[in-house]
């Protein structure tokens, strides 16, 4: 499975059978490749990655180590997330690693997005490689990986850390049963699999993270202030009965700032962009327009409860021409 691409008359899954069809060539490709080795799954409780942990607790059973790195880049509340539901609920081998102060001391200065990106996924690869010394019989790697992340690396679009931020002198045999698949489909197969239904149809979550939605040199004050505006948003699009309908919304803190005003004193703060989109496949987007009415609640809290922000931004391009990330 190594390098697969996705074949050109392959019937796009969209259906129960085609997904069960799916799913039973998977598990005998993955019993076929790992054996009765250990497999270690970055796990970060994603859509992908559930799917992928899903499909090899069926294929491989307690051979599957999962490793749920917290890089100080996830959303409010995440990490407990994970534990509760993998660790709790799905009974998961799970071994729960805070790299924060790692991860943001090493992305300390770093502009250039793509450098970014490459930094996240090798020291995504090197907690892995550590974590797999303390455990014996560890041969392979297991990736959330779908087919989007590979044409884009394979254009120059963006690299992804699952696909183009990997070392050359990787340790691991890597195992991408999701590789060729679209998002749109991972969720059918992820349905398939028995995952609750608040799992594969969790709005998609990047690997590096709100690093890509603080753009520029990453701050933990900047990148606190991401992480408070997107709680914001995630709650009232839930109150809203968005959550769910819309694909994908977030929120992105630029590195710059401008003039405003606050109790009458001049401020100096940067300003916070919102994003909301649909879509099937990742490869073209379109924006959800949003009413007056919650764009001007959104814009009153987030002013209000967010440090640092004093103006709320709201993001009408479709993808063409940009894409879903700001990096």
């Amino acid at each position: 499975m190594v390098n697969e691409r996705r074949p050109d008359d392959m019937v796009r899954i969209t259906t129960p059978e085609l997904a069960d069809a799916y799913i039973a060539e998977r598990i005998e490709a993955l019993k076929k490749q790992i054996g009765d080795r250990k497999v270690l799954l970055a796990l970060s409780g994603g859509v992908d990655s559930s799917v992928v942990a899903a499909m090899l607790i069926k294929a491989v059973g307690d051979q599957l180590v999962c490793v749920h790195v917290n890089h100080g880049l996830l959303r409010k509340g995440e990490p407990e997330q994970v534990i509760e539901v993998f660790r709790n609920q799905m009974k998961a081998n799970l071994i729960y690693v805070d790299a924060t102060d790692r991860f943001l001391d090493k992305l300390a200065g770093v502009t250039d997005p793509e450098k970014k990106r490459m930094i996240i996924g090798g020291e995504f690869i090197e907690v892995f490689a550590e974590e797999a010394k303390k455990l014996s019989g560890i041969e392979f790697l297991a990736q959330g990986t779908i087919w989007p992340d590979i044409l884009e690396s394979e254009a120059g679009i963006k690299a992804h850390h699952n696909a183009g931020g990997l070392p050359e002198d990787l340790r691991f045999e890597l195992v991408e049963p999701v590789r060729i698949l679209f998002k749109d489909e991972v969720r059918v197969v992820g349905e398939r699999l028995g995952l609750p239904a608040n799992m594969v149809y969790r709005q998609p979550f990047p690997g590096p993270g709100l690093g890509v939605r603080c753009p520029g040199a990453i701050t933990r004050d900047r990148l606190e202030a991401v992480r408070e505006s997107d709680a914001i948003l995630r709650e009232e699009f839930a109150k809203n009965g968005l959550e769910g309908k819309v694909w994908q919304y977030f929120t992105v803190v630029p590195d710059f700032k401008s003039t405003g005003v606050r109790d009458g004193k001049r401020t100096f703060d940067w300003p916070c962009i919102i994003r909301a989109i649909n879509t099937t496949d990742v490869m073209e987007v379109t924006v959800e327009h949003l009413s007056d009415e919650l764009i001007d609640h959104l814009v009153k809290r987030i002013i209000t409860e967010v440090p640092g922000i004093n103006r709320v931004l709201f993001d009408y391009t479709p993808k063409p021409p940009a894409t879903v990330e700001y990096e």
